[in-house]
C-alpha cells in the first residue's frame, strides 16, 4: 500500500518516542509500534515485519548498553534463547488470526502489569534464584514463537517471569530481555522474509529515528535509574501494551 508522507511523518515521531520510553527498561517498544502502525492504517503485511526490524535496531543499542553497564548474565540467558531462536523462526512464518491473538495476549499482560505495579518485593531475597534449565528452555520456546507469531520480540513476557520468581533484579532482568528480545526479533524477521520477502520503503526513516531514541533511552535506563523505578515502568509498559490490546 501507499503511504503518504504526512502518515510517514507521523509514525517516525511516534516510533521515536516509544523507542525512547521502552528502552529504558530494555524494551525494544513492539507493542508501541504494532498500536501506533495499526491506528495509523498500516495493513498488518507491512506492520510485522516493520516492527521486527525496529525491534532489531533498538535491541542492538539496548544490549550494547545494558551489557557494557554490566546488566547481563549468559548463565541465566542461553537457556531462554537456545529454544526461543527456532521457535520464533516458526512463529514467523505463521499468521495468527487478530482476535485470537488479541485477547490471550492482553489478559497475560495487565495481570503482569498489576503484580509487578501493586506486588510489594520479597526483602528476604537478596540473591535471585537460579531457574531450573529445563524450565528456561521450556519458556523460551513458548515466548519465542509467541513471539515471532505476534510480531514482538517477546521482552513484555519474560521481563514479567523474571522478577516476579525473582530469578533476575529489575536491571538485570532489563539486559537480559534486551538480548533476548533482539535474537528473537532476528529469527522471527528471518521466518517471516523466508514466506514473504517484503518491506516499506520508509522503513530506513523509522529505523534511523528508532536508533536515536533508543539510543537515548538505554542510556537513561543502563546509568540513571534505580531499580524500583525500572520495576514500576516495566509494569506500566505491561499495562499499556495489554490494554492496547483489547482495543
Amino acid at each position: 500500500m501507499d503511504i503518504s508522507t504526512t502518515t510517514t511523518v507521523l509514525i517516525a515521531v511516534a516510533v521515536f518516542a516509544a523507542a525512547l520510553l521502552f528502552a529504558i527498561a530494555g524494551h525494544t517498544g513492539a507493542s508501541a509500534y504494532l498500536a501506533i502502525f495499526g491506528l495509523l492504517g498500516l495493513a498488518p503485511i507491512e506492520t510485522k515485519p516493520s516492527v521486527l526490524a525496529l525491534n532489531v535496531v533498538v535491541g542492538c543499542v539496548a544490549v550494547y548498553k545494558f551489557t557494557r553497564a554490566g546488566h547481563f548474565s549468559w548463565r541465566l540467558t542461553w537457556p531462554f534463547i537456545l529454544t526461543s531462536i527456532p521457535f520464533s523462526f516458526l512463529g514467523g512464518l505463521i499468521t495468527l488470526p487478530t482476535p485470537v491473538y488479541r485477547l490471550l495476549v492482553g489478559v497475560v499482560l495487565v495481570y503482569a502489569s498489576f503484580r509487578m505495579l501493586f506486588d510489594a518485593p520479597n526483602k528476604n531475597r537478596t540473591q535471585p534464584d537460579s531457574p531450573a534449565i529445563w524450565l528456561s528452555l521450556l519458556l523460551g520456546a513458548g515466548i519465542g514463537f509467541t513471539g515471532g507469531l505476534i510480531g514482538m520480540g517477546g521482552g513484555v513476557l519474560l521481563s514479567p517471569i523474571l522478577l516476579l520468581t525473582n530469578w533476575a533484579g529489575p536491571q538485570l532482568t532489563a539486559g537480559t530481555i534486551s538480548v533476548f528480545v533482539l535474537v528473537n526479533s532476528i529469527s522471527g524477521l528471518f521466518g517471516y522474509w523466508f514466506a514473504s520477502p517484503d518491506l516499506p520503503a520508509q522503513l530506513p526513516l523509522w529505523a534511523l529515528v528508532a536508533l536515536i531514541g533508543g539510543w537515548i533511552g538505554a542510556e537513561i535506563g543502563s546509568r540513571k535509574l534505580s531499580a524500583t523505578t525500572i520495576r514500576r515502568i516495566l509494569g506500566l509498559i505491561l499495562l499499556l501494551a495489554g490494554l492496547r490490546m483489547f482495543f
